[in-house]
């Protein structure tokens, strides 16, 4: 595991930068940048030991931030809002400006989605890194997909130029024990709650990874990077549909989960990774996806 490193990760109080941050900061010295419109979001990171700065990706101001990083985790972004200036502003311009200020890093990873990726009609079709791309058209992130497009681009060209050793990473559904426990977290919470739960279609697969796996694998996929800037699908290796967590989640609580599937014709209705290339640089994932919904249900329950 990277150690004695000094690492900057960007989005600490996230759901994928949270738990990581904490990991890493056990053996490294890890700074974290957001900007931290929650005060409490900021001390949740401090008291786990990073260095936190607050920092508007998009204004590129970086005076209060050293620059002599061995690794940059690039993991924020500009999810909800109704502009696409302010996302690519954020998102692709912001990108641009991180990476320019740490050119000197030995790697940087910049986290997209698997949002990129055009629909496809099959639920169960496994994406390659070379599919085509275009607006996943996630439901209630209208701006998403295209600002990760322009994300992409933006960063393969600053590696390029710079010659800094970089890859992209495209993240399936995350999830674990802390925070919103990322899309089944919240899919479980509405459960709970009695409330209706909508998706995209039946089944609704994903390639869901557990917070473990993500650092665990992160070392490897960081000595992958390359000025080239390398493309990697990131999820987890077990396809599975949300109807099927949301049945072992209904299990757990001993109700009937109300899953319903909504009105979205264009979106995706899977997004199952060919994982291929990344088990050649990480290896496989090591939490199976019932072993780790069952933890982070657990956490969950214990936490109310």
């Amino acid at each position: 595991m990277l150690s004695d490193k000094k690492i900057l990760l960007t989005g600490p109080a996230g759901n994928i930068g949270y738990p990581l941050a904490a990991a890493l900061a056990q053996d490294n010295e890890v700074w974290g940048i957001s900007r931290f419109g929650n005060p409490a979001e900021r001390k949740k990171v401090d008291d786990i030991g990073v260095i936190t700065r607050s920092v508007d990706l998009g204004e590129g101001d970086f005076d209060d931030l050293p620059d002599d990083f061995d690794y940059v985790l690039h993991l924020s972004a500009f999810i909800f809002g109704d502009s696409y200036d302010e996302a690519i502003r954020v998102n692709a311009e912001g990108t641009a400006l991180l990476m320019q200020h740490c050119r000197n890093a030995r790697a940087v990873l910049v986290m997209s989605s698997t949002g990129v990726y055009r629909p496809n009609p099959d639920p169960w079709h496994p994406f390659l890194e070379t599919e085509p791309l275009g607006d996943g058209l996630v439901p209630g992130a209208a701006l998403y997909s295209i600002s990760k497009v322009t994300e992409e681009a933006v960063a393969r060209s600053v590696a390029r130029m710079l010659e800094i050793p970089t890859i992209i990473t495209r993240m399936n559904a995350a999830y674990g024990n802390t925070g919103t426990g990322g899309l089944p977290g919240m899919q479980f919470d509405k459960i709970r709650a009695g409330e209706q739960l909508v998706l995209r279609w039946d089944p609704n697969p994903y390639s869901p990874i557990h917070d473990r796996d993500i650092f665990e694998q992160a070392e490897a996929l960081l000595d992958a990077a390359a000025p080239s800037c390398p493309i990697v699908n990131w999820g987890g290796d077990e396809p599975v549909a949300a109807q099927e967590w949301c049945a072992l989640f209904g299990e757990m609580l001993d109700l009937e989960p109300d899953v319903v599937v909504g009105d979205f014709p264009w979106s995706q209705r899977g997004v199952v990774l060919d994982n291929t290339k990344r088990l050649e640089i990480t290896g496989p994932a090591k939490v199976h996806w019932r072993d780790g919904m069952r933890e982070m249900v657990e956490a969950r329950l214990r936490s109310a």
